[in-house]
């Protein structure tokens, strides 16, 4: 099986290559630079890149920017390094603004072919026409007028959104996108890539197809909120076939399939540059966001995300991907590949009042089920930290952590028993226990085995850690849920705590993925984290220890 799982637009693929209608597969990857990459830009990468690499053809990373009131060579660079790191080469690296003039120039094709015209019209009166499926009153100019118009309108002698340039297909199509759309307006900005050079910039309906007819592209795929857009597309290409340096053939065609969208977040640009500018999250690398900026941050490596988009497939059929999903295979990914370490989110200190000294356990850093070798050096001492969560002086029925009269064995090490309970203003504060002497690596001698296993750190050795435990952005599965989707954020979604962690962690790479047992998958913040004040983000809760 290839990178692409198989599915409808394959079957299209195989059929095209195989019949000849071309010689080899090109997609392209067109994302417009005005914002970050998030989740659910990685079908498109992986189904178009995929494509390529399964195929033996080609993948442009192309900028469809034609916009120049909202892009930025920020925003281009960002995405350019999310797509590579994701793990895809372009093919070549592209500009729709590189070919404004060919644009124009086949703009002036079609006026000179009586099939586009300026308009005056403003734009509530324009779109309640086009309602009404009534001809605008300008539709009626002749070809020298609107030739003189347009250049005009380049040369910038109009301002901004003064007039436009219209297909003249029907003003009364059944498909309301074939209703004499816009295929240019004036917009006087800068643009970030090609400077002030223009004035006049082409419409999505218009540069899309041009683009790929340009590079050569054969299937041009879309997500299906541009379904009713392929009849633009299809009516530019053959419009303007053989013309302005355009090949006769053989030209693109448009093909659309399901986004990809995921429970318990948003892929909103419009929201998430609310959640952003808003200061509910840091920044659009918060590991809280499904920007893949923020998920690599967080620690999710791209072969969980690939990995990701290719069990959720490709299809036609719009559906909400629960997250459980998502995590599932974030954790299926680590699993094989973290090291196993001890950690102590919300520590509580144990005295053992029958051990003096200090010794060091091997302790392995894989479990049996991974068949790789490797161990570390565990240091006990007579003080540990233990979770807090692993002690109730009233514990509940099946309780197999510990408790007065209860053992527990620590991990790695010696069962443990409790002697005595330090109270302080109604909390616990400290517990004295005794090790069971011979029980390292073995059962009591008594015959009273402990009720379960919990996990430690010794306290002369531990490391101390800025704990970052991310959860799910929003409380409910649908943030739109009763109303503004504000008002669903899951003010878990981080919850910072102060602990300890294993020293071997110190000397370990800076990206390692460790499942610290019983806890879930961490590893240490890319950007804040430092030897001496170490930061480490949970990547994923362990699956039993989730709560929604």
């Amino acid at each position: 099986m290839g990178l692409v799982p198989e599915c409808f637009i394959t079957e299209i693929v195989e059929r095209d290559l195989k019949e000849g209608k071309y010689a080899k597969l090109v997609t392209r990857f067109p994302p417009e630079p005005n914002g970050y990459l998030h989740i659910g830009h990685a079908r498109s990468l992986v189904l178009n890149f995929g494509l390529a690499l399964d195929y033996g053809g080609e993948c442009n990373l192309r900028f469809d920017d034609t916009n120049p009131e909202t892009e930025k060579e920020e925003y281009a660079r960002a995405i350019e390094e999310d797509v590579r790191w994701l793990g895809f080469t372009p093919t070549r690296v592209l500009y729709a603004s590189d070919y404004f003039e060919t644009m124009y120039q086949c703009a002036l094709v079609l006026i000179e072919e009586g099939k586009a015209y300026v308009d005056d019209l403003p734009e509530e009166e324009m779109s309640a026409l086009r309602a009404q499926g009534k001809p605008s009153p300008y539709r009626a100019r002749s070809v020298e007028e609107n030739l003189e118009l347009f250049e005009r309108m380049r040369r910038g002698e109009f301002p901004t959104g003064s007039r436009v340039l219209r297909a003249k297909i029907d003003p009364a199509h059944p498909n309301f996108k074939l209703r004499d759309p816009v295929l240019y307006r004036i917009v006087h900005a800068p643009h970030y890539h090609v400077g002030d050079k223009w004035v006049v910039y082409p419409m999505y309906d218009f540069a899309h197809p041009l683009e790929d007819f340009i590079e050569g592209v054969t299937h041009s795929l879309c997500t299906l909120e541009f379904e009713n857009n392929r009849a633009v597309y299809d009516w530019v290409i053959e419009n303007l076939k053989g013309k302005c340096g355009l090949p006769t053939s053989p030209r693109p065609h448009q093909y659309e399939f399901a986004r990809l969208d995921l429970s318990h977040t948003v892929l909103s640009k419009r929201k998430l540059i609310r959640l952003v500018e808003g200061g509910y999250v840091s920044g659009w690398d918060d590991p809280r966001l499904p920007t893949l900026r923020g998920l690599r941050r967080r620690g999710v490596r791209p072969e969980a995300i690939v990995e990701f988009v290719r069990k959720t497939g490709i299809s036609r059929n719009e559906a909400q991907i629960e997250m459980d999903l998502f995590e599932e295979v974030v954790r299926d990914d680590l699993n094989p590949i973290a090291p196993r370490v001890l950690g102590v989110v919300e520590p509580l200190k144990v005295v053992l009042t029958n051990y003096e000294g200090e010794e060091w356990l091997e302790a392995p850093y894989w479990p049996r089920d991974i068949p790789k070798e490797g161990s570390r050096p565990l240091p006990f001492s007579p003080e540990l930290y233990i979770e807090r969560t692993d002690f109730s002086l009233n514990p509940p029925k099946g309780w197999k952590r510990l408790a007065p009269g209860q053992r527990v064995r620590l991990r790695h090490a010696y069962v443990l028993e409790l002697e005595d309970v330090v109270e302080e203003g109604g909390e616990v504060r400290l517990l004295k226990a005794r090790i069971v002497p011979g029980t390292l690596g073995a059962n009591p001698e008594d015959g009273v085995r402990p009720k379960g296993v919990i996990h430690w750190v010794s306290a002369r050795h531990a490391l101390p850690v800025e704990f970052r435990l991310y959860g799910r952005l929003f409380r409910t599965k649908d943030p739109e849920e009763g109303g503004d989707f504000l008002q669903n954020l899951n003010p878990e979604a981080l919850v910072v705590k102060r602990g300890f962690v294993e020293p071997s962690v110190a000397q370990g790479p800076k990206d390692t993925r460790y499942q610290l047992e019983r806890l879930g998958y961490f590893w240490q913040d890319p950007v804040d984290s430092r030897p001496e004040a170490l930061v480490m983000n949970r990547i994923v809760p362990l699956k039993e220890g989730y709560k929604a």
